[in-house]
């Protein structure tokens, strides 16, 4: 569900700010150790969220950890808050177009909305957020950059109404087998992807319940 792990990026110099620093293993933190002092040393840990493949080398970095909430800048960089992966998930946007999105948006695939712990609508509206920024690059928490941020967001908010009216549809058809559900309105994925989907899935349902647009109780 990381890709090939999570990214950890260094912005400025004299000292530089460390973004998500991700793992704990001890080669993955000396090499940030070893690339931040050719910038000065690090004078800040900044995260984009609480989960851990995101915070676990964190308290090992001999810096002052911040998770901000949204609305301040540190260190050149200005904060937005940009819930729905996570209640607490922000992106960092630097004053040369540059989006440090963390898992908001992602180098390959989609993001997953944990369904209790994150907010579809939440992320959609978060989403729109990120359209209305100036953005030239978007380096993601996984996976490559992103050098077409716009085309990207709009990939990313056109799935997600895609499986809605899928879902919807099957709805309205009468459905209420969550089972049967998932078979209908995502049909496309492969078998070995069908428990990520299955998230997926509530994340839509419970989106649609907190809209009262889910009127009859559901089955598994």
């Amino acid at each position: 569900m990381t890709l090939e792990g999570t990214n950890t990026y260094l912005h400025g110099a004299d000292p530089c700010v460390v973004i998500d620093p991700g793992s704990d293993d001890l080669g993955h933190l000396e090499a940030i150790r070893a690339a931040a002092a050719e910038r000065g040393g690090i004078g800040l840990v900044l995260l984009t969220h609480s989960h851990a493949d995101h915070t676990a080398g964190a308290d090992q970095l001999e810096a002052e950890v911040v998770l901000p909430s949204g609305g301040e800048s540190h260190a050149g960089l200005r904060v937005l808050a940009t819930p729905g992966h996570a209640a607490d998930h922000v992106c960092f946007l630097s004053e040369t177009g540059v989006c440090f999105a963390g898992d908001l948006v992602l180098g390959l695939g989609s993001t997953i909305v944990p369904p209790g712990g994150g907010s579809l609508a939440a992320y959609m509206d978060s989403l729109a957020l990120l359209q209305a920024e100036p953005i030239d690059l978007i380096c993601p928490g996984h996976g490559p950059w992103i050098t077409d941020p716009t085309a990207k967001l709009a990939e990313y908010v056109g799935h997600r109404g895609t499986r809605e009216r899928r879902l919807l549809a099957a709805l309205d058809s009468g459905e209420r087998s969550r089972a049967a559900l998932l078979a209908d309105a995502w049909s496309d994925v492969p078998v070995e992807l069908l428990p990520m989907a299955a998230m997926a899935m509530e994340a839509h349902l419970e989106k649609l319940e907190d809209e009262g647009r889910l009127a009859d109780g559901l089955v598994e």
